[in-house]
């Protein structure tokens, strides 16, 4: 069906009126004034997870006897268990109570980080560590409960908030881990996340309400529940778009963060984990493009937050190319990349929930598939791009990801494909009512 590129938020749901008929009643309420920065927090904790072994990668490598071309893996492996918790996990967020499932969720992240930071062998390691990723979507899981919470004229600021604590996360996850590593060891990063985990797991089980579950999800199968993702993405064109520029646009995250320990490590530069990890806080504009990102959606401007996001994420290549001339020249760049990826990533966000509110969980797992699709894509050709042709490669591979996504956007607008949906798009209340529809 043709849809309308509109770029609005209001033309990407519409659906306060909906909303009002068919989300739980809790969404109409103001969540109150700490949960937002606690979820905040808590989401950030959990994806830096995910992260931690990015600047460790040449560490592991010699501790577990892994070449240049399978250090990827160890990042890989995270994803694709994250992949599968999307599709497994997170759709239990329109099935039970929020503070139920996250805290549960939580509590099980630590033991898993527990055993990453004890494994005696590579394959504990590997084995650790998908679990790890199977486990860390709970920060899906709250990015979902902080929209369902919110009130619909403050759900991209919340969304932005909340989002900006992931941002953070993986930034801080560089440094942390980095800093952690040269102090204590590697096995140190993992045992003292498992401990901060379990901390915010018990502050949560406080803060979040009991909350309720859409009306017909509860009684519906748990496969039919996870079954219904699929079926919403088959139905709604703008789901689909936003997930392959998820897709897109997370590979050439990815591409740059899993790859750049390498050429930081050898000559010329020779730095430490701290230091490389440290350059993940050269990013730090992605937090504020998270918040901004949220704002500019709630006034309306989707489709121009996407278009300068994935201009700035193809243009931010130039300087990274020369990080073995300058460490100015990556910082810019890394600045550049992150601003640009968090202001697509929340946009993407704020626009697919308001498709269907009541199934946001679904969703926005559906949705954070693609996005751990392309974090394992970016890893692999990285780390296989490096050990074939240097860093050169690396960046046209990023460069390529991002070109692509830029095209894609521009395409998808040109032929009437969704930044925002219009009427045709939004679905009947009969429709919403019943999660076997989709």
């Amino acid at each position: 069906m043709a849809i309308q590129c509109s770029g609005t938020v209001g033309e990407g749901g519409g659906t306060d009126s909906r909303e009002a008929r068919s989300a739980p009643s809790v969404s109409d309420l103001s969540p109150p004034a700490r949960l937002v920065p606690l979820l905040a927090l808590a989401c950030g904790s959990s994806v830096a997870t995910v992260y931690f072994s990015q600047p460790l990668l040449v560490t592991l490598g010699e501790r577990f006897a892994l070449g240049s071309g399978l250090l990827g893996a160890i990042v890989a492996v995270t994803q694709l268990g994250y992949a599968v918790g999307l599709l497994t996990l997170v759709p239990l967020g329109d099935l039970f109570g929020h503070r139920r499932l996250i805290t549960g969720q939580l509590g099980l992240l630590a033991l898993a980080l527990l055993a990453a930071g004890l494994a005696p062998g590579v394959w504990a390691l590997l084995g650790a560590l998908a679990v790890v990723g199977l486990l860390a979507v709970v920060a899906q899981t709250m990015v979902a409960a902080a929209a369902a919470l919110s009130p619909s004229g403050r759900r991209g600021r919340a969304v932005g908030t909340v989002t900006g604590g992931i941002v953070t996360g993986i930034l801080l996850a560089r440094t942390a881990a980095g800093l952690l590593a040269d102090l204590a060891g590697w096995r140190a990063v993992y045992l003292a996340s498992a401990g901060v985990t379990a901390v915010l797991a018990l502050l949560l089980r406080r803060a979040l309400p009991l909350g309720t579950t859409s009306a017909g999800v509860r009684e519906v199968p748990y496969g039919r529940l996870v079954a219904s993702t699929v079926t919403l993405f088959a139905r709604h064109p703008l789901l689909r778009a936003r997930g392959a520029l998820a897709l897109l646009v997370f590979a050439a995250f990815s591409t740059l963060w899993s790859g750049v320990a390498q050429p930081l490590s050898e000559p010329p530069w020779s730095l430490s984990h701290t230091a490389i990890g440290a350059f993940g806080l050269a990013g730090a504009a992605g937090a504020v493009a998270a918040g901004a990102a949220g704002r500019w959606n709630d006034r309306g401007l989707a489709q121009r937050t996407t278009g300068v996001g994935l201009v700035l994420l193809t243009l931010s290549w130039l300087p990274i190319a020369l990080t073995r001339q300058s460490l100015w020249a990556l910082a810019v760049g890394a600045v550049l990349l992150d601003f640009a990826v968090q202001a697509v990533h929340v946009t993407n966000q704020t626009l697919i929930h308001a498709v269907r509110p009541d199934a946001g969980s679904r969703i926005i797992g559906g949705y954070m598939v693609f996005y751990s699709a392309g974090s394992s894509l970016g890893a692999l050709g990285s780390a296989l791009a490096y050990a074939t042709a240097g860093w050169p490669a690396v960046t046209a591979l990023g460069a390529s990801f991002s070109l692509a996504a830029l095209l894609l956007w521009m395409t998808t607008c040109r032929r009437g494909v969704p930044g925002g949906a219009s009427a045709a798009e939004r679905p009947d209340p009969a429709d919403q009512a019943d999660p076997r529809n989709g």
